[in-house]
């Protein structure tokens, strides 16, 4: 990180343990040094134990990604990161629409066979991300799954979550994937609206749709980190916090370029 961005980051992290009034020895390692082994890891997509000697060791490094991915740490950081993000764009942190898509992963032999599953269409034997953005494609909500599980099946899982943390959310755009009952029970049960935004037959190759192609700005942003580019991780959760930790970096970087820090 650069000296803007730790400013932009160190406000949001947890304060030490031995200075909550509970005891315990201070920790050994600069948080600097140890979020820039994280980083390094995340972007570059190498092993834990490939991290170079100029960092702390590789297992003290795990542990500190291990214990705040459990205690939703890294989650709280982007959170804070994003709220700066669409404040300093002059818009209301709370947003009032989403935007929702899926994103399979092919998984390395690290992920153990109950986590994972095959996306016969995508061809794809691994897991499956599932991400909601805002209109600026700042994500909002992600759930990791097998990857052959349907996209409108794991989009209630998805909608539960945004719900529950963004009650001024209104309104959600989606894929023809999502149609169907899924709709119903957006509405009825999380008073949601789901908006399916379907490609014309009219127009043979590529085309840009309205609004979805937000969220597929924000999968280029993820993949462009190699440690999400394919699926490393034991636990699902662990691949939830790699996507956090990509989009942190992603924030803080555009943060740090206003020169406001």
């Amino acid at each position: 990180m650069t000296d803007a961005q730790w400013r932009v980051v160190e406000p949001l992290l947890p304060a030490p343990g031995n200075t909550s009034g509970r005891g315990g020895r201070p920790e050994k390692h600069p948080r600097r040094l140890m979020l820039d082994a994280i980083f390094y890891l995340v972007t570059g997509g190498i092993a834990w134990a490939a991290l170079p000697h100029d960092f702390p060791p590789h297992k003290t490094v795990y542990g500190l990604f291990a214990r705040w991915a459990r205690a939703g740490t890294w989650q709280r950081v982007h959170d804070g990161l994003r709220d700066l993000v669409r404040v300093h764009d002059g818009r209301d942190p709370h947003p009032t629409a989403a935007v929702i898509d899926s994103q399979s992963v092919r998984g390395a032999d690290t992920v153990p066979a109950r986590s994972r599953g095959y996306d016969a269409g995508k061809r794809v034997n691994g897991r499956k991300r599932h991400i909601a953005v805002d209109t600026g494609g700042l994500l909002l909500a992600v759930v990791v799954t097998i990857a052959g599980l349907q996209d409108r099946d794991a989009a209630h899982q998805l909608l539960t979550a945004l719900r529950a943390r963004f009650a001024t959310i209104a309104l959600v755009w989606a894929d023809g994937g999502y149609a169907g009952r899924l709709v119903r029970w957006a509405t009825h049960v999380l008073g949601l609206t789901v908006e399916i935004v379907k490609r014309t037959d009219e127009r043979a190759g590529f085309q840009i749709l309205p609004r979805r192609w937000v969220v597929e700005r924000t999968f280029a942003w993820i993949s462009k980190h190699r440690r999400c580019v394919r699926d490393y991780e034991t636990r699902p959760d662990h691949h939830e916090a790699m996507v956090h930790l990509a989009m942190i970096k992603v924030m803080s970087r555009r943060l740090a370029n206003t020169g406001n820090w």
